[in-house]
C-alpha cells in the first residue's frame, strides 16, 4: 500500500466517492470516523467498531498527552497496539481543546501554554510539540496545529488567528517531515480557518496550498454557528481547496449535517455525538432521534430502528433498552452506542452507494423527509 493516495471513483454534483489508500488499510469516502478520545471509542470494543463498518477512528492529542502520556504510549508500542486497532487512526492537533479551555491558556506565537484540567500541571503545546505527540502516538493521519476562535469573534480577531494558524501550519509540516521514518509511512493534513468569512477562508486555503498537504480540513465550524451558517460556508469553502485531495469537516456532526456536507463536497467527518448520545439514552433512527427514556417505550417490543441491521436492533427491544437505560445499567450504554455507531456507518455506505449510482439528490431528499418526520 502507498503512504497516502486518494482516488476519486465517481462524482454526483459536488459529492465525491473515493478511496484513501494507506499502509494500514483503505478508507472508503465519504467516511465517518468514530471518536476514540482517550484511546477508546467509549462503550465499544475495537473489533465491534470495525464490524459496524468503520475504516478509521480518531484519537485526541490533548487528552492522550495528559493521560497516559504520549511517551508512555510510544514505549508501549504506539496507539494502534495500545488500544488494539490495527487500521488507520487520525489524531487531532489539540487546537479545539485549546479554545474550549481558554480560561486555562496563554497564547503566543510560539504556541499555547496551559494548565491541565486534570491536575493543574503546566504544559506548552506548540506546532512542533503537537506534531511530536502525534508521531509518538503513531498517528496515521496527523493534523497541523491551529488556533481556533469563536465565529462570534471580530473579523480582526478571526484574521489574526487564521494568519497565525497558517504560520503554524508551515511549522507543523516542517516538523512532520523532519521525522523522516514516520513521514515515510503516514500523512499530514492542513486545516483551513477563517470562521464564516469567505475572504478569510480563501486566504487560508491559498496559504495551505502553498505549503502543501496530503489532505485539507475545514476547521472552525460546528462550534455553535448553526446548520444554516455552516452550510453557507460549505457552499464555498471546499471549492477553495485542492480538488484532488480529501476534504475533512472537523467535529461534524448530526446525521442531517453529514448528508448536507457530503452534497457540498466533504469527504471525511468525525463527531462524539453517536457515542455521547448512546450513553445518555438517545438513539438515531431513519425517522429521527428518539429518547429511549421516554415512558412510551416501556412496553414497546419493536427494535430501535426496523431498518437497522445492527446487533442491538436484531436482538433487543426498545422496552429492554428503556429498562437498561432507566436503571443505569452499563449494558444500556453499550447497546445504544453500538446502534448509533452502526447507524452512522450504514448512513455513510448509503451515501457512497447513492453517489456511485448518480442518485445522491434523491437519496438526500428522501433521508431528510424521513429524518424530520418525527421528533421524540
Amino acid at each position: 500500500m502507498p503512504r497516502f493516495e486518494f482516488t476519486i471513483h465517481a462524482t454526483d454534483g459536488k459529492a465525491r466517492l473515493g478511496t484513501i489508500a494507506m499502509q494500514r488499510g483503505e478508507i472508503r469516502t465519504p467516511a465517518f470516523m468514530p471518536v476514540g478520545t482517550a484511546a477508546t471509542v467509549k462503550a465499544m470494543k475495537p473489533q465491534d467498531v470495525r464490524a459496524a463498518g468503520a475504516d478509521i477512528i480518531l484519537g485526541n492529542t490533548y487528552h492522550l498527552m495528559l493521560r497516559p502520556g504520549a511517551e508512555r504510549v510510544a514505549r508501549l508500542g504506539g496507539l494502534h497496539k495500545f488500544m488494539g486497532w490495527d487500521r488507520p487512526i487520525l489524531t487531532d492537533s489539540g487546537g479545539y481543546q485549546v479554545m474550549s479551555l481558554a480560561d486555562l491558556t496563554t497564547r503566543s506565537e510560539e504556541g499555547v501554554a496551559f494548565k491541565s484540567h486534570l491536575d493543574g500541571s503546566r504544559h506548552m503545546l506548540s506546532p512542533e510539540r503537537s506534531i511530536e505527540i502525534q508521531r509518538l502516538l503513531g498517528s496515521s493521519i496527523t493534523m497541523a496545529f491551529d488556533e481556533l476562535v469563536p465565529t462570534t469573534s471580530t473579523r480582526e480577531v478571526q484574521a489574526a488567528a487564521m494568519e497565525r494558524s497558517m504560520r503554524w501550519a508551515k511549522r507543523s509540516r516542517d516538523a512532520f517531515f523532519a521525522a523522516e521514518e514516520h513521514a515515510a509511512h503516514n500523512a499530514i493534513f492542513g486545516i483551513q480557518q477563517g470562521a464564516l468569512d469567505e475572504g478569510l477562508r480563501k486566504a487560508s486555503a491559498d496559504a495551505l496550498l502553498d505549503v502543501g498537504f496530503d489532505g485539507y480540513a475545514v476547521g472552525g465550524l460546528a462550534v455553535g454557528e448553526g446548520q444554516e451558517a455552516m452550510f453557507g460556508v460549505l457552499d464555498f469553502a471546499p471549492g477553495q481547496l485542492d480538488p484532488a485531495k480529501p476534504r475533512y469537516l472537523m467535529g461534524v456532526g448530526k446525521p442531517d449535517d453529514i448528508v448536507g456536507a457530503v452534497e457540498r463536497g466533504i469527504d471525511m467527518f468525525d463527531c462524539v455525538l453517536p457515542t455521547r448520545s448512546g450513553r445518555t439514552g438517545q438513539a438515531f433512527t431513519r425517522t429521527g432521534p428518539i429518547n429511549i427514556r421516554n415512558a412510551r417505550f416501556a412496553e414497546d417490543q419493536g427494535p430501535l430502528d426496523p431498518a437497522c441491521p445492527c446487533p442491538t436492533c436484531a436482538n433487543w427491544s426498545r422496552a429492554y433498552l428503556h429498562h437498561l437505560v432507566r436503571a443505569g445499567e452499563i449494558l444500556g450504554a453499550m447497546l445504544m452506542t453500538e446502534h448509533n455507531i452502526w447507524f452512522y456507518q450504514v448512513l455513510m455506505q448509503d451515501l457512497r452507494d447513492a453517489i456511485a449510482a448518480g442518485r445522491l439528490t434523491e437519496f438526500a431528499n428522501g433521508f431528510r423527509a424521513s429524518y424530520y418526520s418525527t421528533k421524540a
